[in-house]
């Protein structure tokens, strides 16, 4: 399309967005103008959903937006003289415009973000030497021997890569502490690491003391490492074989790259997918961050450090005196600190690892306080859109990222609004029934439409809302403890390879069953109101419209805080390998159908089979590996028996006791990221806004009746969580 078509598309679109806001128009006029531009938008929706016609559809909803916007802020506050009105009023009005300049930032960093970058190809005699970092904690040998077998087997010139262990669970502090108990375990836990290591062919590393927390333990590597560039793995982060390929040619482009970041890919639901069913269908929630948003950042170079699946530059690390320690998101203030001195960032959009969420509700909302308290740290200490050397663009995508965190104020203001009225007939918004639903029927409509646009692959509607409603509670608390001492927070590791053997209910969950029997007194009151009030029927209808979508959340929260069992089936992916199975002293042909870092599934045939496998029963496999090593055989217990047309399927749990094992399963369940596209690329499907709120509907409807009966019968049971998990 020729420039001056784009100049004249604009120029018209400009001209509409302003009459539209600034001329007095009647509510018939709103009406009309509202259908005629949400029907242009769903048209270019259908028709030309990419390119500048998306632009386009996207500044005909801000023009709605902005109509809304005016009118709320001339026709709609209630009279200052009137101050139980007033207040409350403009409390809501302010958490509105919270909201709508959240969408505006958003729209700054996606509305055209990057397409995927193709891979530079590595100049493997000069190849760059690269150090690995793993940082632990508090985690199991057994995750950690995983982890660093997989980025043991990453593709690289040999000779190029070393492998850390950064060990802040074993250091001198721990064992020399006063506590006997935990100096015991700290010394076991460092001869464990430390045999361990050895036997992998991994330099293991601690410190004296705990300082700086994760920012300290990388700031020790860096201090007994000397690769040219720093990987960044977290301890149940694990690559694939591809990871070094696909990132570290970047850095030969651009002498001032500091990151390349990859997603975070996870082979296991968090809470919200596990109790709702969704994780094999939806897009998890951080989908819409590393599918979307990332690379948003990433055309403003903007894509900042997630603190693990990144490679960054030793050399620029150093001219920062290394990772930044200030706040508890250590990678996000490092990421802000470099761009700030004219260093340079990359996204690159392909999941190369694959990690675990959080299991419990409450490691959850742990793991997503200090990401909010951090984010809160930075918004104070570097005040990102005034910082020196950020460029504009740069400082508002920090400012938009910042700002997310400030949600659980205006979500919990939205939840209690509506109760004003329909409690205590306080009149904070000043309309009819017939203004309530021309003007916020149209937003509602016009933010779910442009939401869409943006996300529509990566988020389904009204599952934002959910997240942060289930969130707002627990975080609105921590982020005001910041707000009034910046310094308060310390890091808290969040719990790796939880898992839930029984149903209950969350520690956490008592607080959503009160919000919901407040909602549903709600639902109680506006009936009152109706029949006391017969003249305001029409405001009492579209309030308690309101206060019921609010019941719908909080049902459905019932059901998020309502755990039951994960199944280690979700963490499975196809892996189909050759191989030999030894059983009570008889080898038979296998194949393997699927694995994770847990078990995997065999599949051996009817006519090979002597001895009849039992559950319970100890075997020996060796199959076909994707790089070579010693040859050797994994022990596994079979755990589950299927009789099927082709033979039989057996589930099998990993036995490991020695490196080789470790190395094994690493290839079994890490070696190809493919698999891991293929099953996002599976779940990112728009179903668009209509099927979308009717499933929102359908699932809230359910969870409402599945959580009422958990709190009911498991509280009576007694099958309920007594006490927070140590770790976040």
């Amino acid at each position: 399309m020729p420039t001056a078509i784009y100049v004249f598309v604009w120029a018209v679109t400009a001209a509409l967005v302003t009459a539209l806001i600034a001329l007095p128009i009647s509510l018939q006029a709103h009406l009309i103008a509202s259908t005629i531009l949400v029907s242009a938008m769903i048209l270019l929706k259908l028709l030309r959903p990419l390119g500048v016609w998306r632009l386009i559809a996207l500044g005909l909803g801000t023009a709605i937006v902005l109509r809304y916007v005016y009118w709320r802020a001339t026709s709609t506050l209630p009279p200052v003289n009137q101050i139980e009105d007033f207040i409350p009023g403009v409390i809501l009005f302010i958490a509105e415009l919270y909201n709508i300049g959240m969408l505006f930032l958003s729209l700054f960093v996606v509305a055209m973000p990057l397409p995927r970058r193709e891979t530079p190809p590595i100049d493997l005699e000069n190849a760059p030497t690269v150090d690995v970092f793993v940082p632990s904690y508090n985690e199991d040998a057994d995750l950690l021997a995983t982890t660093l077998s997989a980025a043991l087997a990453m593709d690289y010139p040999a000779g190029k890569l070393q492998v850390y262990l950064l060990d802040d669970g074993g250091t001198d502090e721990k064992c020399n502490s006063d506590n006997f108990a935990a100096a015991n375990a700290a010394k076991q836990r460092r001869a464990t690491l430390q045999k361990l290591c050895t036997g992998l062919g991994v330099t293991y590393l601690t410190r004296e003391r705990n300082l700086s927390a994760k920012a300290g333990n990388l700031n020790n590597g860096i201090a007994h490492s000397q690769g040219e560039l720093i990987v960044v793995f977290d301890a149940d982060h694990a690559p694939a074989r591809s990871f070094l390929t696909e990132t570290v040619g970047f850095f030969a482009r651009d002498p001032k790259l500091f990151l390349v970041q990859t997603p975070h890919f996870f082979i296991n639901p968090d809470p919200l997918e596990r109790n709702l069913r969704t994780f094999k269908e939806m897009p998890s929630e951080n989908e819409m961050f590393y599918g979307i948003i990332q690379r948003g950042l990433d055309k403003w170079n903007a894509s900042f450090f997630c603190g693990s699946a990144a490679v960054l530059s030793r050399k620029a690390l150093l001219t920062t005196n290394g990772f930044s320690g200030r706040s508890i998101t250590e990678d996000a203030e490092t990421a802000i600190t470099l761009h700030a001195a004219g260093w340079n960032s990359v996204y690159v959009d392909k999941p190369l690892i694959a990690g675990l969420q959080p299991a419990t509700f409450a490691s959850f909302i742990g793991q997503r306080s200090r990401w909010a308290q951090g984010m809160m740290q930075i918004l104070l200490y570097h005040r990102p859109l005034l910082k020196r050397g950020l460029s504009l663009p740069q400082r508002l995508c920090y400012t938009s990222t910042a700002l997310f965190w400030l949600f659980p104020f205006a979500r919990m203001i939205f939840l209690i609004a509506p109760l004003f009225y329909l409690f205590f007939g306080l009149e904070i918004f000043v309309a009819t029934g017939g203004e309530f639903i021309a003007y916020i029927v149209g937003y509602m409509i016009v933010n779910l439409m442009m939401q869409n646009y943006l996300y529509g692959r990566y988020r389904w509607p009204w599952i934002s809302e959910l997240y942060e409603f289930i969130q707002s509670l627990y975080l609105l608390p921590a982020v005001i403890s910041v707000l009034i001492n910046p310094s308060k927070p310390t890091f808290k590791v969040t719990a790796k390879n939880e898992s839930l053997e029984t149903r209950r209910v969350s520690e956490l969950g008592m607080p959503f069953l009160i919000i919901f029997i407040i909602l549903a007194l709600g639902v109680v009151a506006q009936y009152w109101r109706t029949i006391a009030e017969p003249y305001n029927a029409d405001t009492t209808l579209v309030v308690g419209l309101w206060n019921i979508m609010n019941l719908l959340m909080a049902g459905c929260a019932l059901g998020v805080v309502s755990e039951r069992p994960e199944g280690r089936a979700a963490r499975r992916f196809a892996v189909k390998r050759r191989g030999e199975m030894a059983l009570n002293g008889e080898k038979m042909p296998m194949v393997t159908e699927n694995a994770s870092v847990d078990g995997i599934a065999i599949r051996i045939g009817g006519t090979s089979i002597g001895s009849k496998p039992a559950i319970g029963d100890q075997a020996l496999i060796s199959f076909e590996t994707s790089l070579a090593m010693p040859s050797g055989t994994l022990p596994i217990r079979i755990k589950r028996i299927e009789q099927e047309a082709e033979g039989l399927m057996l589930g099998c749990r990993y036995e490991p006791s020695e490196p080789l094992h470790s190395r094994m399963i690493a290839d079994l369940a890490f070696s190809d990221a493919e698999r891991w596209s293929r099953f996002q690329k599976a779940r990112r499907n728009n179903i668009g806004v209509v099927r979308g709120t009717t499933r929102f509907l359908r699932i809230a409807l359910f969870q409402t009746s599945r959580g009422l009966s958990y709190f009911m019968g498991l509280y009576r049971l007694g099958k309920v969580a007594s006490k927070p998990s140590a770790a976040e």
